[in-house]
């Protein structure tokens, strides 16, 4: 368990801190090799955003891989280390040619993606504040019940008469809060 702890902390200092840090050096540098160095630490970034898209989307079958983060972090050693400059491999050699060859469908996609983005995160609140409504309500129902469930036990009347009205207290305080009011309220799940 500490080993795996020290590598994925060597992994985001030699794989994100210090490559960063070289960029912004890179960034800030006014004269020299400005446009070689930004474009090797551009196809570093690239490289590094493809593998973690990869490895979100593999998450189970990385999970199984022995000694993965060790992998990972040697090859990203490999990629911004001055002797291999491996990001110049990898993107001319593998990345470069396969994405010239797709770049007009990947162009069209992130197009029509970035066009309905707007709708999507839209469908996205709505439905999350629909149904964060929904069980905010049924989490206020049932610590509402349970308690004057208890009180039916003690048979006290006053108190059930202050409970109901500390709930329409508490229901209005939420549509407030939300917003909302009983008219405009999400259908509850029975």
């Amino acid at each position: 368990m500490l080993a795996e702890w020290i590598t994925k902390l060597l992994v985001v200092f030699f794989g994100y801190a210090y490559p960063a840090f070289e960029c912004f050096k890179t960034l800030e540098q006014q004269h020299g090799n400005y446009t070689v160095q930004l474009r090797f630490w551009c196809q570093y970034w690239i490289i590094v955003a493809i593998l973690t898209a990869v490895e979100m989307l593999g998450e189970f079958v990385v999970s199984l891989l022995p000694m993965y983060g060790e992998l990972k972090l040697a090859f990203l050693v490999y990629l911004w280390y001055p002797k291999t400059k491996g990001s110049d491999v990898i993107y001319d050699a593998f990345l470069r040619p396969i994405v010239m060859q797709y770049e007009p469908n990947i162009e069209d996609r992130f197009k029509n993606l970035r066009a309905n983005s707007g709708k999507l995160l839209v469908f996205y609140l709505k439905n999350f504040t629909e149904k964060g409504y929904i069980l905010f309500q049924d989490v206020l129902h049932y610590v509402v019940s349970k308690r004057s469930g208890d009180e039916r036990i003690k048979g006290s009347s006053k108190k059930k008469k202050h409970e109901k009205d500390e709930m329409e207290e508490f229901e209005h305080f939420a549509e407030t809060l939300l917003g909302t009011n009983a008219n405009q309220r999400p259908a509850r799940r029975k």
